[in-house]
């Protein structure tokens, strides 16, 4: 688990994308590569996510795979089946916790309040995605909420984009960042595969600048 934990912290964003096309899940794998951010969380809100998982992990082994919107342990189970390596929920739910951890699988639940956050601590964890960030206030609401709690670190997802990346990365407590945006469900469907790259590599280019300049790493 620490290994994939590490990865994500290196990657410093986990692209969320929903596939509707298994067929497209190879070439959006291969645009991540080629931009130089070889992670992804596939969504289960499409019947396509299982098969998409799959076919990621055996032509791309060197992509960090993971599944999100995972809303039930058998979800859970099909997304380990297919390969996935992590598992995102929307909120938390402590049968997916415990269902993933008995696995040893890393599982980022969703939380945004501290009833949520103590809920989650209890469970054993100390990494949790924090959505939907932006509504609930962005980095402001994010380090107020923290406050209570240290040594819990958060993955913000919900309105995270190019445009506000720097200023979540810039906050000591975030891991990594999650957000559709690199690879937003119409590119997927226009299978505009270039277009997906190039974002890619623009938001490694934010993340390298950010750390460099960062005293937290």
């Amino acid at each position: 688990m620490t290994q994939v934990l590490t990865q994500i912290r290196k990657f410093g964003v986990v692209p969320v994308v929903t596939i509707e096309d298994p067929e497209d899940a190879s070439k959006l794998a291969d645009a991540l590569l080629e931009g130089g951010l070889p992670c992804m969380e596939v969504a289960f809100r499409t019947a396509a996510a299982g098969e998409a998982l799959r076919r990621i992990a055996l032509c791309q082994p060197d992509l960090l795979l993971g599944a999100g919107t995972v809303l039930t342990v058998d979800q859970a189970s099909e997304a380990l089946d297919a390969g996935a390596r992590f598992i995102f929920s929307p909120g938390f739910d402590a049968e997916i916790v415990a269902y993933c951890l008995k696995q040893n699988v890393p599982v980022f639940p969703g939380v945004c309040t501290t009833t949520d956050i103590q809920a989650a601590l209890k469970s054993g964890l100390k990494v949790l995605k924090l959505f939907p960030v932006e509504p609930l206030g962005g980095t402001r609401y994010l380090k107020a909420v923290a406050s209570p709690f240290p040594g819990i670190e958060f993955i913000p997802t919900g309105g995270v984009d190019e445009g506000n990346l720097s200023c979540y990365l810039s906050v000591p407590i975030v891991v990594a960042c999650g957000g559709s945006w690199i690879a937003p469900a119409e590119s997927i469907a226009a299978k505009n595969f270039d277009g997906i790259r190039d974002r890619a590599v623009a938001t490694v280019k934010v993340v390298q600048k950010v750390r460099k300049g960062s005293t937290h790493e």
